[in-house]
């Protein structure tokens, strides 16, 4: 049986991208509440993520900054919501 897979809405940035890719990996999610990004401090996600970038980046953006892009937003993501009362 020939089996189609939906396409995902176009990313507009590369931000956008570097988002997808690490919520695809499982580095990251987003706060049940929120909707804030966290970071899961998952080294094997962290490094599926990495793997994706170097392997598929977005057209017109090299490996190079592709990884870039995702080591940057990994850094600027926090492992607690802001807006949650500290457990």
């Amino acid at each position: 049986m020939l089996m189609t897979r939906k396409r995902g809405q176009a990313i507009r940035t590369l931000r956008g991208w570097a988002i997808q890719v690490l919520q695809e990996a499982g580095a990251i999610r987003e706060c049940d509440e929120h909707g804030w990004m966290q970071d899961r401090a998952d080294p094997h996600a962290r490094e599926r993520a990495f793997d994706i970038a170097r392997r598929d980046p977005p057209a017109g953006v090299s490996p190079d900054k592709a990884v870039a892009e995702v080591r940057e937003l990994l850094n600027s993501i926090g492992d607690t919501c802001p807006e949650c009362p500290p457990a």
